[in-house]
């Protein structure tokens, strides 16, 4: 752009004399800080502490190299994910079959395409552990079983004779948790019941939180429970108010569990809420029921799909709808990979998508084609769900179970000090000891999972001046009748439980008054009687 005295306009002008190295080195900071960073740093020039400040600057400058240093390790990362890429502008990806791939690819990757036909006892839904070594599948009509995919090697299997409708593997392949007809039943390795949870009624939905040991389910009757597999508890229970729920699916950034509902609704709920005072957030994300929904490991996106047969891509961050797309059929089941592609099953189709939204992108651009389908045979699909660590999706249909290849989903370079598909078993014992000491409490979960509370800085005069000052004064006495309102055998009951505890306070003595005045009172009623009664007579007068 030249303006009329011939002069050109920059948009980017450097106006300061900035040296190529000192550009270069705020570049390379910038993008360590961008992938790798812990958010925005402490402004450390208000903090009128030396001490405090000194700690904080030397806190914010190891975060820094820490930053600086993953992000110069990136040359040192072997595996780099590679996706099908067409080689004129007409030719189509999604035009490429699994045939065609399993030529083209190593014999160890082509073993990882193979098809089970279970066509009796299905439709069949599955699950894979964390690290992608074992898979666990169950059918409709009661048959479980788990093995080693990518050895062939059947672990157990069983038949529990009554419906199942869904499993989810636990901390590792020891234990799975399966939805059966009235209860949760925990089996172990070998299919041996380990435990029946009487109190988890009716469940059609599983969600296992692995930092903090904790099994969710959703039952038909709309209640959503949290159960600590590490001591038996149950850590809470939550009714969601909308009836049957429609789908369910985790957050594993901050482990925020999302309930689909028939209404539209998409609920987030953690255990610290409470049926009283709602969810964490209300979303109206369909027309219809929300069929299923799935978010990638950073915890940015959402992809949802609806009864109104349309998928709609969310960024949650900001609860806003970035894209939406329209399905032939309503589909059934939705899954992210590690890499971002996107998986959709609907009717007897399963449809891969790749770049439906960019991490560091700000505006999202809308994919016109899928990446790779499969499908179209007769097979109506359940579930689908990705491998961890490998380019390998698992489609669970009504007759059976399909895994197929999909170059460029699974993450290239893992994490073996996270999870080790290649982990003995005395690793696998080191680990699951290691996990449970570092186990996260539940009132952790929350929207924000970097923070963890603030320190009240107010002075007692302010907290004071602060107070209602209209609000009335409790009263000990009230508040204990109120607790123990009923008949008088409840109030006798609540009393002998307050006077069993150790504690000497105020509450304490107002108990103890009570107590002595209910005696009084039966003293009172019971020589009444006997006078009532006369001497004779008096000695079968009813006791209180």
């Amino acid at each position: 752009m030249e303006t009329d005295n011939g002069a050109r306009v920059v948009d980017q002008a450097r106006t300061s004399l900035i040296p190529k190295h000192e550009r270069e080195k705020r570049r390379r900071e910038k993008e360590a800080q961008r992938d790798y960073g812990r958010g925005r740093s402490v402004n450390t020039r208000t903090i009128k502490d030396k001490k405090l400040r000194r700690n904080l600057q030397a806190l914010e400058s190891k975060y820094k190299a820490a930053a600086l240093k993953a992000k110069d390790a990136e040359i040192l990362l072997q595996g780099t994910s590679g996706y099908l890429e067409p080689e004129t502008e007409l030719e189509r990806t999604y035009k490429v079959r699994q045939d065609e791939i399993v030529e083209s690819v190593s014999v160890a990757t082509a073993q990882k395409r193979f098809d089970l036909t279970l066509n009796e006892l299905g439709p069949y839904v599955f699950d894979y552990s964390r690290n992608g070594r074992d898979l666990l599948l169950a059918g409709r009509r009661g048959h479980i079983a788990s093995m080693d995919w990518r050895q062939g090697k059947l672990n157990c299997e069983f038949q529990v004779n009554e419906i199942v409708r869904d499993v989810r593997w636990l901390h590792t392949n020891q234990y799975m948790a399966v939805a059966q007809k009235k209860n949760v039943y925990i089996y172990d390795g070998n299919g041996v019941e380990l435990h029946c949870l009487n109190q988890h009624r009716d469940v059609s939905h599983l969600e296992y939180l692995p930092y903090h040991f904790l099994l969710a389910t959703l039952g038909v009757s709309g209640y959503l429970k949290y159960q600590d597999v590490s001591t038996g508890q149950l850590v809470s229970e939550i009714a969601t108010k909308l009836g049957p729920p429609a789908s369910m699916a985790q957050n594993p950034y901050n482990a925020i569990c999302f309930t689909g509902h028939n209404n539209g609704q998409i609920q987030l709920w953690s255990p610290s809420c409470s049926s009283s005072n709602g969810p964490l957030v209300k979303l109206l994300a369909h027309k219809g029921p929300v069929r299923a929904m799935s978010i990638d490991r950073e915890g940015r996106y959402m992809v949802s799909t609806g009864q109104d047969c349309k998928m709609s891509v969310w960024d949650i961050r900001q609860f806003r709808m970035v894209n939406e797309y329209t399905t032939r059929q309503p589909a059934s089941s939705v899954a992210i990979s590690d890499r971002g592609v996107t998986a959709v099953g609907w009717g007897t189709h399963t449809t891969m998508w790749q770049g439906l939204f960019t991490k560091h992108a700000v505006e999202q651009t809308k994919v016109q084609s899928p990446y790779l389908t499969w499908g179209g045979e007769g097979r109506r699909v359940e579930r689908v769900k990705w491998c961890p660590l490998e380019d390998v999706l698992g489609i669970g249909h009504d007759e059976g179970f399909s895994s197929i290849i999909v170059p460029g989903a699974g993450e290239p370079n893992m994490d073996v000090m996270e999870v080790n598909p290649f982990e003995t078993v005395k690793e696998r014992q080191d680990s699951e000891v290691r996990s449970l000491l570092n186990k996260l409490q539940p009132e952790m979960i929350a929207l924000d999972p970097t923070f963890i509370g603030q320190l009240d800085l107010r002075s007692e005069e302010q907290r004071q001046a602060e107070r209602d000052l209209d609000a009335k004064p409790v009263d000990i006495e009230t508040e204990i009748r109120k607790k123990a309102r009923g008949k008088n055998s409840a109030l006798r009951r609540y009393l002998r439980k307050q006077r069993a505890k150790n504690v000497i306070d105020e509450k304490r003595l107002k108990v103890d008054e009570i107590w002595k005045e209910q005696l009084q009172q039966r003293e009172q009623k019971k020589k009444e009687k006997e006078t009532d009664l006369g001497p004779a007579l008096g000695r079968f007068a009813k006791r209180e």
